[in-house]
């Protein structure tokens, strides 16, 4: 079994909250010099950044999960992640038929770019990202899953945009991999407050929305390799793989 550092939780310039020094060129740049193993590309309610830096990344030796950070109807942010470019593009028609035609207002809530390898912008992504999709989280997490995906609910531990601020619960027949807490609580104290049992996993990941965060929190993988297979049984923790979250900064 091998061991694999993983930040699962990286913003582009593509998310409106996402520093424009945040191009694909720039995450790979950074996840390399934290030493990272594999990422996760996780824009608001768009996967459209998350090939460009598969293919960098690639160059690097890292690997990519793509996805989104999916804004529920609810108001509950869940990371989505798909085993290919084909689930991808598939999953991307269903975050396009289900976001809310509201325009973006750039001075209000920054830009949403859309960039190529070098740094290009390709064009200004006109929606605004960040707001809830019509789907419900129950939707949300059948599609994903009906295309092979990872579904995790993100930050639990936050005081907004969490399962556990928007619900108060996990809803029963919700079906997850993993849950993400944040950089500023420990697994057990998460644990302990939410009453996780110790067989769901828990992930950490650093929420980057600027280049100097990636790698902030992370989680390790241990597994035999990085294949989309490898890291769903290291999420489920089947036949002795497992994650464990690395909180940096516990409150």
């Amino acid at each position: 079994m091998k061991v694999f550092r993983a930040d699962l939780h990286i913003h582009t310039v593509l998310s409106p909250c996402g520093d424009l020094e945040m191009s694909p060129r720039n995450i790979v740049e950074e996840a390399a010099r934290k030493k990272l193993d594999l990422i996760g590309i996780t824009d608001h309610n768009s996967t459209r950044q998350a090939e460009v830096v598969r293919q960098l990344a690639h160059q690097r030796g890292i690997a990519v999960l793509t996805g989104a950070e999916v804004t529920t109807r609810e108001e509950v942010h869940c990371l989505a992640f798909l085993p290919d470019e084909e689930r991808r593009l598939l999953f991307q028609h269903f975050l396009d038929e289900q976001l809310p035609v509201i325009p973006n207002s750039e001075g209000r809530f920054g830009y949403q770019a859309l960039v190529d390898a070098s740094d290009n912008i390709l064009e200004l992504e006109e929606r605004l990202l960040i707001t809830g999709l019509r789907a419900g989280i129950g939707e949300v997490e059948q599609e994903v899953h009906r295309l092979g995906g990872l579904f995790i609910p993100a930050h639990i531990d936050r005081s907004v945009n969490s399962i556990f601020s928007q619900l108060g619960f996990i809803p029963p027949g919700l079906h997850f991999e993993a849950l993400e807490i944040t950089r500023f609580v420990s697994e057990e104290s998460a644990r302990q407050r939410f009453g996780i049992a110790e067989a769901v996993t828990l992930t950490a990941s650093s929420d980057a929305h600027y280049p100097q965060d990636i790698g902030a929190a992370c989680s390790l993988f241990y597994m035999h390799d990085l294949s989309f297979a490898e890291i769903r049984l290291a999420l489920l923790g089947r036949d002795g793989r497992k994650v464990m979250p690395q909180p940096k900064e516990n409150r």
